[in-house]
């Protein structure tokens, strides 16, 4: 079976966070990388040239196929903050909260597993967190650590 193309690299989130342009969007990547690790309890990694993920777990989907992948995660895109937050894609429960917070977490748009972000000042922080903790603790649910 083929390995995922995206992979855990050596590379320091806080130097990628670093050397992300323009200022504001580094500003606002430190802001959500203390949001995820003050919810997640975890140390981030890199996960390829542009994701910072917390936590991983490994499946089988139906089809055979292995997956390892983080938990939750996110990537500030120049256009958009791509969100990382599996759980609610993975949850019947957990799907319900999401679109509880959804509806009030203020201007975002959603793609098949993530949330994008255009701007910090679109969104309501404290209702993000809750979506990330509601997240996390679905993921930690679904997929238990060994």
């Amino acid at each position: 079976m083929a390995e995922a193309k995206t992979q855990i690299t050596e590379v320091s989130p806080a130097d990628f966070i670093a050397a992300v342009e323009p200022e504001k969007k580094r500003e606002e990547a430190k802001v959500l990388d203390a949001l995820f690790r003050k919810v997640t309890g975890e140390t981030p990694q890199m996960w390829g040239p542009s994701i910072i993920g917390y936590g991983q777990y490994r499946t089988t989907y139906a089809s055979g196929r292995d997956v390892h992948w983080m938990r939750a995660g996110f990537s500030p895109r120049k256009a958009k903050h791509s969100l990382y937050l599996m759980g609610g894609y993975c949850d019947d429960i957990a799907a319900s909260r999401r679109d509880e917070l959804l509806a009030k977490l203020g201007k975002y748009k959603t793609g098949k597993s993530c949330l994008y972000i255009n701007k910090l000042a679109d969104v309501d922080l404290d209702v993000l967190e809750k979506m990330i903790a509601a997240d996390w603790e679905a993921m930690g649910r679904i997929y238990p650590d060994d």
